[in-house]
């Protein structure tokens, strides 16, 4: 029992092989496709689920929010754990945890014991996800750690791809249990690679690693928040439970505020988030994921309708992270070489809000929408690789780990308010019987978000310092 405490060394030739780093960065590229895959592909079951329990979408969407919720309240704190733990050991944990979880929701048998799993389900995934920037960012020599982050963006966005084309399919033929039970092939073949290719943890932070009265107020805010806006989505709660939702999501985050400038070991280092680069990125960062995710909800819910299948809606949504992950690799390639962090934010973030606005036009042949959305992940795989450097790039080493946790916290509640938020637009436009106009709707709101995204990502790179994880420049 004591051994599985502890980090097990790679075997001394991988550990002396001169590509040993990037086989570091392609192992830690198998969490970030399963996270990826997993929440692209539960999206296009939304529909399968809502016949399968007789349910509302508003009801139904829990079966991703309790999932994000988990996620934004445990990814700093095991980041943090992380930090003093070992890296490498909390990630093989998390593999365990996550694909022992999907298999038991691929078995669940009802849609309470289904969003109950999700939870254990994202426990596996924050100890994956707190550690997968730190473990890039760590392992990639110094001059190489942006077309590492790429890298790892490309295989988020390979998880992404391949979760609508692959979601669609397994619906439409062997049923929604599959899109859990794809995980488990997966997770064991990155739980051995794991194993031999990932190096163990080389600085590690001293001090408390635990602020439980942060993780209370955090969860209860979010929480709160995202009750509050299912109600008004659907959810049949009554106007006054609906109002004292937002009064306790208020309370909770003044609270957790107030708590943060006091505690020992904070949750959220609240002198990181006071740094422009960090608190400008973290926020740029959560208006970019909630664009990505944004549409995967939409169209899921109107291309089904109006293309006759989960097939071909999820086929044509592939655009959008196939664009994604196509920016995220060629960037460097194909952008000049003297361009700027800020200045890749600033174009990324312009690009995915003009197609984001141009996707809210009416009447689009479907070849159209299709080329919009590949532009919109164009401009999102821009950003999103440039955000994190400027980041990373203003945090210490020894703390890795902790803002690698703040950057999946914010990942995961801008992927949380896209489901939530784009579930409330469509609700107010009337749904599926005023497609168009909730489309068209939804998508204006995106186009903000992505206009918020690119002026957060290029005040961050304008402030951010030098000495950090990430170098910088």
């Amino acid at each position: 029992m004591t051994g599985l405490l502890v980090e097990p060394a790679r075997p001394r030739a991988v550990r002396e092989h001169r590509l040993a780093p990037w086989f570091a960065v392609a192992t830690v590229c198998f969490g970030a496709f399963m996270g990826q895959l997993d929440a692209s592909i539960v999206t296009l079951a939304f529909p399968a689920l809502q016949r399968q329990f007789t349910a509302a979408l508003a009801a139904v969407q829990w079966v991703s929010l309790a999932y994000l919720i988990t996620l934004v309240a445990l990814l700093v704190p095991v980041g943090r754990w992380s930090d003093r733990a070992g890296r490498k050991l909390v990630y093989l944990g998390g593999f365990a945890v996550f694909t022992a979880a999907s298999a038991a929701c691929g078995l669940a048998g009802s849609l309470t014991a289904l969003i109950g799993l999700r939870v254990v389900q994202a426990l596996g995934a924050a100890m994956l996800q707190a550690n997968s920037v730190a473990l890039v960012a760590t392992s990639a020599p110094a001059g190489r750690r942006r077309a590492a982050l790429g890298v790892q963006a490309a295989a988020q966005s390979l998880g992404l791809a391949l979760g609508p084309t692959l979601g669609g399919a397994l619906v439409a033929s062997i049923g929604w249990r599959w899109i859990f039970l794809i995980n488990v092939p997966v997770g064991v073949v990155a739980l051995v690679a794991g194993r031999f290719l990932l190096p163990r943890t080389r600085h590690r932070a001293a001090g408390p690693a635990a602020d439980p009265v942060g993780l209370v107020l955090l969860t209860c805010a979010a929480t709160a928040l995202l009750v509050a806006l299912s109600s008004v989505s659907g959810l049949a709660l009554s106007p006054a439970a609906v109002a004292a939702l937002a009064v306790i999501a208020l309370i909770a985050a003044g609270a957790l505020v107030w708590w943060e400038r006091r505690a020992s070991a904070p949750l959220l280092d609240l002198t990181l988030l006071s740094t422009p680069a960090v608190g400008g990125g973290l926020l740029g960062a959560l208006a970019a994921y909630l664009v990505l995710f944004g549409p995967l909800v939409l169209f899921a819910q109107t291309l089904t309708t109006r293309t006759g299948g989960e097939l071909r809606a999820g086929a044509l949504l592939t655009a959008l992270p196939a664009g994604f992950g196509l920016a995220a690799v060629a960037t460097e390639r194909v952008l000049p070489a003297g361009w700027s962090d800020r200045r890749r934010c600033l174009a990324g973030g312009l690009l995915a809000a003009v197609a984001a606005a141009a996707l809210a036009l009416p009447d689009l042949p479907e070849s159209g929408r299709g080329a919009l959305l590949g532009l919109l992940g164009v401009g999102l795989g821009t950003f999103i690789p440039a955000n994190n450097v400027v980041i990373m790039a203003a945090v210490p080493g020894s703390l890795a780990a902790t803002a690698g946790g703040m950057v999946n916290m914010a990942r995961a509640l801008g992927t949380a308010l896209g489901v939530a938020v784009v579930t409330l637009v469509l609700y107010l436009g009337g749904g599926r019987a005023h497609p168009a106009a909730g489309s068209a709707l939804t998508m204006a709101v995106l186009a903000a978000a992505a206009l918020v995204a690119a002026g957060a990502g290029r005040a961050a790179a304008r402030g951010r310092g030098g000495k950090g994880v990430g170098g910088g420049r």
